[in-house]
């Protein structure tokens, strides 16, 4: 074999993957079958009306097949740029827009932008740890912030962390794992220490759709001046179920965009052309569709909150709850890596633990799980707990 490129091998296996091999060799009945709280995202397709769109596409848009624009479709960085500005109240045009493969490939193409090995990002912890992965194979270093109560970030503590090295804070807000949403405050606190250091601070708005407040959640784009720092990254997976389409989107500076395109080119030449007429299908036509799913997500995040007193009786605890997640400390004394893989055994639950959200030597993942609740109702929250309340590991 070959000699591995010696950053690829430093990095964790992907962490969703990991916790699926745990099901292998494992059969569940019909009167406990599995409840996968492992993944965020959602596993129904699109709505009908989108996939007949789709298929419209498929037939009469020749174009839908063939290579396009390596930033994305023009109506639909037109189409983002206007929404945006409406719903931060700032001014973003599409020239600030870039569509990629994923927000994931944002971030990867964000980073491309900004830092080399031996350069180092902060991110706080608990942290998304495809963000960590990244910047793992590109020799970069994660820079650990650890969270203050709620699991809210401090700017202050971040200050302390920064060096000649540091080229970025990326921040997820509502968060992965932790589910929390960063105040607005937070976020320009965030921005100012970024800007004062000639830094940029990366915003990940992936769950944006499923913030439970009204209105703007940050002020950042009506500075007149906000690309200069903020670079914004989002999905269209979770919004309009086009997880296996991969549509993602880059909300920064021209300057950086054009950088960006070098890396965009190299990798994948062109996001998705079916995936992008079906974002922009989307945001012209399923408006209402999609605030009723936020509603919805919204009533699960409730029914987590509702149901928790029958484990906090058990000596649970929760940390964070959100969008798609809820990140919660356990009682027991069994390490988190350990007790997922028994609860998978024991209950029929498949769940990530803590421990795959931190650095090694933090002790804190331990203690934790992160529940994402992308594809269980208010009901299946209550089999979740009923099944919780039984765990009691020797």
């Amino acid at each position: 074999m070959t000699l591995l490129n010696p950053n690829m091998a430093a990095t964790f296996p992907p962490p969703v993957m990991e916790a699926r091999r745990w099901l292998d060799g494992v059969s569940f009945s019909d009167n406990q079958p599995l409840i996968n709280v492992s993944q965020a995202a959602p596993v129904d397709p699109p709505p009908a009306s989108m996939r007949e769109a789709m298929a419209q596409f498929i037939l009469e848009d020749d174009a839908s097949h063939l290579y396009g624009p390596v930033l994305g479709l023009p109506d639909l960085r037109a189409k983002v740029a206007s929404v945006w500005t409406e719903a931060y109240g700032g001014a973003v045009a599409s020239e600030n827009v870039a569509i990629t493969s994923g927000c994931n490939q944002a971030f990867a193409a964000t980073i491309a932008t900004l830092a080399g090995e031996g350069d180092e990002v902060i991110l706080p912890t608990p942290w998304y740890f495809n963000h960590k992965m990244w910047l793992d194979m590109g020799g970069i270093t994660s820079v650990a912030l650890k969270t203050g109560e709620g699991l809210i970030p401090s700017a202050d503590e971040a200050a302390k962390l920064i060096t000649s090295k540091t080229r970025a804070i990326a921040l997820v807000s509502p968060n992965n794992p932790g589910g929390v949403e960063y105040p607005a405050e937070t976020l320009t606190a965030f921005r100012d220490l970024c800007r004062a250091h000639k830094i940029a601070l990366i915003v990940d708005e992936t769950y944006r759709d499923f913030d439970s407040r009204t209105g703007a959640p940050h002020r950042l784009f009506q500075d007149a001046s906000w690309d200069d720092t903020l670079i914004q990254l989002y999905s269209f997976s979770k919004a309009y179920r086009l997880t296996g389409h991969r549509v993602g989107a880059m909300i920064a500076s021209p300057k950086r965009l054009f950088e960006a395109e070098k890396f965009l080119d190299t990798v994948a030449i062109c996001p998705n052309q079916l995936g992008q007429r079906a974002a922009l299908w989307g945001m012209e036509n399923l408006g209402p569709w999609l605030a009723e799913q936020r509603l919805e997500i919204l009533d699960r995040s409730q029914a987590i909150t509702d149901g928790f007193p029958a484990l906090a009786d058990k000596g649970w605890a929760i940390e964070g709850c959100g969008a798609y997640f809820a990140w919660m400390r356990h009682p027991f004394g069994m390490p988190s890596d350990q007790l997922a893989q028994k609860m998978v055994q024991d209950l029929g639950v498949l769940c990530l633990p803590g421990t795959m959200f931190v650095p090694e030597g933090d002790d804190s993942g331990k203690h934790a799980l992160r529940i994402a609740f992308a594809n269980i109702d208010r009901a299946g929250i209550g089999q979740l707990y009923k099944r919780l309340t039984q765990l009691s590991p020797a």
